[in-house]
């Protein structure tokens, strides 16, 4: 009886099942090491790329939309728990029965100083702590600062609103140049993601070509102020969804008001004194603070697990290298640069649209001639206005970047002309129309206002090296501009209006003089970024270009002492001179590499 033949071939067997196999290779010790340990027979390495790059763009986008609603909520959340705090302080019962003879209105006072005073001195600080912390930990850090403001009106006594207030100073600068650094920084990796095969061709030191992230700059930068400019709209759903109900109508808030509008002096002058019917209870409080200290949290996860790193490891120790005395000192002498000079009015200009937009035509007009129920509907108004509006700023992809400024200027100086000349009459709803019209209108211009300016910021200075700098000058002029608002807020409207006025039109001639300069060809005078200088021993790149090594350690040429390893000399008998060749073995990486160590650099 015939044996039956093996289920499966036996390794070095020979005969004729063997030669089904069609593979004529030796088994055993002698099979090729390539049948092995081999590459995947149908593995496509430009597809495989191909796909590794798309990933790299999808997680750009999601840091992009991620970044945004962060930046919507937390912004959000502290407009909402701040105006609704201010209007319950305001009425005279309610500060009574809640707080006695406590001083609330002089504790809301303090707060508010905290938070318009502190980020005057914010220029000295920030961009010593984005290149501490990083890009995206700042943006954590800030956006906590933010909820701990939140938190502390549990409980609203000096000692919680006051130091929290003063913190939440400190962190709105660097909240927002971090904010706007992190924007134009997507932008930039997105071009590097999406035409990686020229990046190949041109070398990991080569640069881009100047303007080439431009288009995808414009499209980050308005979905950015897309989802910015709804924080108005958030703000407002604690108002229309809890406070309204407990609110006076206009006939009683606005009962000895006279004059609105250009005629009107301060912040609603002679505006009733309780604006509340009846008191919120202490629980439906509890309920929304709670609400908004969710959403507060809520803005920190998304930048804590959706938000990736602005920079390589290697690019965040780099600008961490160039000495913290220089990081100090950049920021005030980037103001050699005649852009920066020729954009300041319209940094100040921009500080100033925004709040009066939240002051002056919301209260001034609003709010003194229509009642103070329909102030929520205003801002919203101006929210998605603003919002819907931040797409025109696409239209810089066909036109030249000054349409867009220039625009939202013109807009922004016909509003202000007609405003100069309109004075509303008190508790009159007819003309509340030209409100809604004034508000949206209004909105459009401050949407193109930022998105040109932080678009404009992000192609002039594309250099990684410069750009925390940049916009940290850009948001801390802001700042200035809203404490210049917060000093003058009991000027008469006409005062505040030509002080719009006139910064709008400066504004508009000294960043037109900035485009005919440039269009001439006069070059700019940058300071200089003083090279990395890293002082960690032992720890080397491998990349030569991101080498730590000094110029002083560079110029010895590899001598002793210049921080590298040295072997140490053979111990033992062995007399005679030392064999020729390497004094070290190879790395690892230069065994992949297919060199032999020192003798073949």
């Amino acid at each position: 009886m015939e044996a039956e033949p093996p289920l499966y071939p036996v390794a070095g067997a020979a005969g004729p099942q063997g030669d089904e196999d069609g593979c004529c290779v030796p088994d055993g010790p002698e099979a090729p090491l390539d049948e092995l340990v081999g590459a995947y027979p149908n593995y496509n390495e430009e597809e495989e790329e191909r796909r590794y790059y798309r990933r790299k763009r999808l997680g750009v986008l999601r840091n992009v939309l991620a970044a945004s609603a962060g930046g919507t909520l937390t912004y959000g959340v502290y407009l909402g728990l701040l105006q609704m705090q201010l209007i319950l302080h305001y009425d005279e019962t309610y500060r009574e029965v809640k707080y006695g003879n406590m001083g609330l209105p002089d504790i809301d006072k303090k707060m508010l100083m905290g938070i318009n005073v502190t980020p005057i001195a914010a220029l000295l600080y920030t961009p010593v702590l984005i290149r501490f912390f990083g890009t995206k930990w700042m943006m954590f850090l800030a956006v906590g600062t933010y909820a701990l403001f939140v938190s502390t009106n549990y409980w609203e006594r000096y000692y919680t609103l006051v130091p929290s207030a003063v913190a939440l100073g400190m962190a709105i600068v660097p909240l927002w140049a971090s904010m706007g650094n992190y924007i134009t920084r997507m932008a930039q990796k997105y071009y590097e993601y999406s035409h990686y095969k020229a990046q190949d061709e041109q070398g990991p030191q080569q640069r881009p070509p100047r303007g080439s992230h431009a288009p995808y700059l414009l499209v980050f930068q308005a979905i950015f102020y897309s989802f910015f400019h709804l924080s108005f709209a958030c703000a407002q759903l604690p108002m229309i969804y809890f406070l309204n109900h407990y609110l006076h109508d206009l006939n009683h808030t606005l009962y000895h008001v006279q004059n609105c509008g250009t005629n009107s002096e301060g912040i609603l002058n002679g505006f009733n004194k309780t604006v509340l019917r009846t008191l919120p209870r202490s629980r439906n409080l509890i309920v929304v603070e709670s609400v908004l200290m969710a959403v507060a949290f809520l803005a920190m996860l998304l930048v804590l697990g959706l938000c990736g790193a602005a920079y390589r490891p290697t690019e965040e120790i780099d600008l961490r290298s160039v000495g913290w005395g220089n990081i100090f000192q950049l920021p005030f002498k980037h103001v050699r640069d005649f852009r920066l000079r020729h954009l300041v009015p319209f940094f100040i200009y921009s500080g100033f649209e925004v709040l009066f937009a939240c002051t002056g035509l919301a209260l001034g007009y609003g709010v003194c001639s229509v009642g103070l129920e329909r102030l929520a509907h205003l801002l919203l108004a101006y929210s998605l206005g603003a919002s819907a509006s931040s797409v025109l700023g696409l239209l810089g992809l066909w036109l030249p970047r000054q349409v867009p400024l220039v625009a939202g200027a013109g807009l922004h100086l016909l509003l202000t002309l007609s405003l100069f000349f309109w004075a509303p009459t008190p508790r009159a709803l007819q003309h509340i129309w030209i409100l809604y019209v004034a508000a949206v209108l209004w909105g459009v211009g401050s949407a193109l206002n930022k998105t040109g300016l932080s678009t404009l910021l992000g192609i002039l200075y594309e250099d990684k090296e410069r750009q925390d700098f940049i916009f940290t000058i850009y948001h801390w002029w802001q700042a200035v501009a809203i404490f210049a608002v917060y000093l003058g807020s009991s000027l008469p409207m006409k005062a505040k209006l030509a002080v719009l006025l006139v910064t709008l039109v400066a504004a508009s001639i000294s960043y037109l003089s900035m485009e005919q300069k440039l269009w001439r060809g006069v070059c700019p005078r940058q300071p200089r970024i003083p090279r990395p200088q890293h002082r960690v021993r032992g720890y080397r790149y491998l990349e030569e270009d991101n080498s730590d090594e000094s110029d002083a350690e560079g110029a010895r040429g590899g001598g002793p002492g210049n921080g590298a390893e040295e072997e140490a000399p053979p111990v033992g008998p062995g007399p005679g001179p030392a064999p020729p060749g390497p004094c070290r073995r190879p790395c690892p990486y230069e065994q992949a590499l297919g060199g032999d160590g020192p003798e073949e650099q």
